[in-house]
């Protein structure tokens, strides 16, 4: 199927509406990307649900058929990462990294959160109003994931631009993403040589003695029997990724939810009244207006049927999580924000093997964030209309540019 009257533009502008159009049309459309390139998207619920757990649509691009979308690549130091591995080598690493988002470690790091958001707060508290998305919702989620990570503070400060140039590149000045990738590469390099000399209580220091130690100390790969392998470009993947899915999702998450709140404010008066609500709303915000509309883009390692519609080997794939979680045969009257929603089986966040490692950290970075957020300023507000707040223009993340709030 295809949905010639409905562009990518028109998409991005309004991706709800355009979600509801195609989802009634059909379930699986054939579109083309901004480059050109060709691409399935699938719209409902089962569909998508499915399809995130279907062997047969792989991640590695090894599977891609010439001429067809295959999404940005970045150097293999840092594309080697488990966004773009299949089984066995998605098993092997996503067993190394778990170990840092078990339950426990992760209840651990409310208290630091918890800080964190405490001493942000205070820093705005005096001006009395802010873009929540610079002073707050972006230093919360990059503070806690360099913690765990063990980057130092005086190396933080150019995250947000690194990962704004990837994330929507501006066509004006393709230089910059180019720079972008290479000063990270660089940043991750150093680092890891830094930590190797001088070894710290902290993940990264913890992935590279899993390097270092395997086959006494070799670098070479994954050579030797038994136990988890990384490979030098594994390693510094890894970290990558980490950083960049632990950041960027989870600042997009935290400044969506306040939006919802402060256009429903039936909704942030019943959070108010009944803080114990914070755990159920963090899923409704991630169902109703999520960080990520697409998961990753998938290749069809042979021909398979979703919807009815036949996907040819080779070709890629997009599932609308955004669209999934809109699906009025899903969820009752989706396109309302409701707190206490109880049939939320939401796939924000995705599902089966591929499903976001580290979410139970943005869930509770989260509904710290909103917490210790609502508590200091009784009062807030949006300080512009909202229809001159503006998304980033892109379907790869859904996103504000700006929040600008008064308290």
């Amino acid at each position: 199927m295809t949905a010639p009257e409905l562009s990518l533009t028109s998409l991005v502008a309004d991706p709800y509406g355009g979600y509801t159009r195609l989802r009634a049309d059909a379930p699986v459309h054939r579109l083309v990307g901004p480059d050109g390139l060709p691409f399935w998207l699938v719209t409902r619920y089962p569909d998508v649900r499915q399809a995130l757990a279907d062997p047969r649509l792989a991640l590695d691009r090894a599977h891609a058929a010439p001429g067809n979308y295959r999404g940005f690549a970045l150097p293999p130091a840092l594309d080697a990462n488990l966004l773009n591995m299949d089984p066995p080598d998605h098993t092997r690493i996503r067993r190394l990294v778990s170990q840092a988002f078990t339950p426990r470690r992760i209840a651990a790091l409310r208290a630091p959160i918890e800080k964190v958001a405490g001493r942000l707060l205070d820093t705005m508290a005096p001006a009395g109003r802010a873009d929540l998305l610079a002073a707050y919702a972006a230093p919360l989620p990059i503070t806690v994931i360099c913690d765990l990570l063990g980057v130092p503070e005086d190396d933080r400060h150019d995250f947000r631009a690194w990962t704004d140039s990837l994330i929507t590149p501006d066509p004006d000045r393709p230089e910059a993403a180019r720079a972008a990738v290479k000063a990270m590469l660089g940043f991750f390099t150093g680092l890891i040589e830094r930590k190797r000399t001088a070894p710290g209580d902290d993940l990264l220091s913890d992935l590279i003695a899993a390097r270092d130690e395997q086959d006494g100390g070799a670098r070479d790969g994954r050579e030797g029997e038994g136990g988890d392998r990384l490979s030098e470009d594994e390693l510094t993947s890894l970290a990558f990724l980490i950083l960049f899915a632990g950041y960027e999702n989870t600042v997009h998450l935290i400044a969506n939810a306040v939006l919802a709140l402060l256009t429903h404010p039936e909704q942030l008066a019943a959070l108010r009244a009944e803080p114990a609500l914070i755990d159920g709303a963090v899923e409704e915000f991630a169902r109703f207006d999520g960080p990520a509309p697409l998961a990753i883009r998938r290749f069809a390692r042979e021909p398979v049927t979703i919807g009815g519609v036949t996907v040819p080997a080779g070709e890629t794939v997009l599932l609308a999580l955004g669209s999934a979680n809109r699906d009025p045969e899903q969820f009752t009257d989706p396109d309302r924000l409701d707190l206490r929603r109880r049939e939320n089986g939401h796939l924000a966040l995705g599902h089966g093997i591929h499903y976001c490692l580290g979410a139970p950290l943005a869930r509770m970075e989260t509904a710290v964030a909103l917490t210790a957020l609502l508590r200091r300023f009784p009062g807030l507000a949006l300080d512009v209309p909202v229809e001159r707040l503006r998304h980033r223009p892109t379907l790869r993340a859904r996103g504000l540019l700006e929040l600008p709030v008064r308290y």
